[in-house]
């Protein structure tokens, strides 16, 4: 069996939609992992017992791949070390100091496979800043696409793992396999989350408070937005970064740190990470990203150490 351990994000979705169709898997299974956790749980650790080769895209767990005992093939764009694990090949720009806008193009390069898939893997990570690169506007416009298509496609595959639904993703790469992408559009198991979850995100920016220039938001809500609200504070309201922080997300405290393209060179991410998981909590990211699950209790230690890196 070819297991594909993926992210379950629009990203992690694509990204694993070009493997299956670059390579031609017709006996694969993909996973991802619970929804927030930075980590293989019992059934992926199951799954990977019974799996003939291993691939884990846009995943940024290199601890676990290091543990891993079937040939893998590690494709991910974020920061991380190397993989000393011999069973590993990794394939990583960002080991050479390279910086890439998503996993689906790392893919997309790898196998020589570029298609809207590969420009909605890069929509989803970087947003409308994604417009600007011309390899992407060109895969939109071979597949008919419009801005406001594709931002919409980003939205309603992105629904799955907002709303908590793991097993959404899982289908969601079997979906975008067997559909014209225009067809998704009115897919309707989508459409309804992504209402719903619209109406949640603006009620969480509703309480916006503006330190230095950073935008400062918490909320509870069960709905895993975290992120879509930092984007969207940065992105779209165009503060320097977004400190968001879901204290009550299904019994867990979440944290998400965003930065602008402007202010990547003025914070270490790497090494703000790296204290971050010295605290014990669950957390990954990458230059103008740090993202972390932690029990409720814990998260005022994390923000402690965002708040001295941003001078609050």
């Amino acid at each position: 069996m070819n297991l594909i351990v993926h992210h379950w994000d629009t990203d992690g979705i694509t990204s694993t939609a070009l493997l299956v169709k670059a390579l031609n898997l017709d006996d694969f299974t993909n996973m991802t992992s619970e929804i927030g956790e930075f980590r293989f749980d019992e059934r992926i650790w199951g799954a990977i017992e019974r799996a003939e080769r291993l691939y884990v895209l846009d995943f940024n767990v290199p601890g676990e791949v290091e543990r891993v005992k079937v040939p893998t093939l590690f494709i991910d764009h974020h920061s991380q070390p190397r993989i000393e694990n011999p069973l590993v090949e990794q394939v990583n720009p960002s080991l050479e100091g390279s910086y890439y806008p998503s996993c689906s193009l790392v893919v997309s390069e790898r196998f020589n496979l570029f298609n809207a898939w590969t420009a909605l893997g890069a929509i989803g990570d970087i947003g409308e800043r994604a417009f600007g690169l011309e390899w992407v506007k060109r895969l939109l416009e071979g597949e008919g696409l419009s801005k406001e298509e594709s931002l919409r496609l980003v939205e309603l595959m992105d629904s799955n793992y907002i709303a908590m639904d793991r097993e959404g993703v899982e289908e969601a790469v079997k979906v975008l396999l067997s559909n014209p992408l225009k067809e998704l559009l009115d897919y309707e198991p989508w459409v309804r989350k992504a209402e719903a979850i619209r109406e949640s995100i603006e009620e969480a920016i509703s309480g916006v408070e503006e330190r230095n220039g950073f935008a400062f938001v918490r909320f509870e809500s069960s709905y895993n937005i975290i992120s879509k609200v930092a984007r969207k504070l940065v992105w779209e309201m165009n503060y320097s970064g977004a400190v968001v922080i879901n204290r009550n997300f299904h019994g867990k405290a979440q944290l998400y740190f965003r930065i602008s393209p402007e202010t990547v060179e003025k914070i270490d991410m790497k090494a703000l990470i790296e204290r971050v998981k010295k605290t014990g909590a669950n957390a990954g990211g990458k230059r103008e990203v740090l993202g972390c699950v932690c029990e409720r209790g814990k998260v005022d230690e994390v923000l402690k150490l965002i708040e001295e890196q941003l001078g609050w």
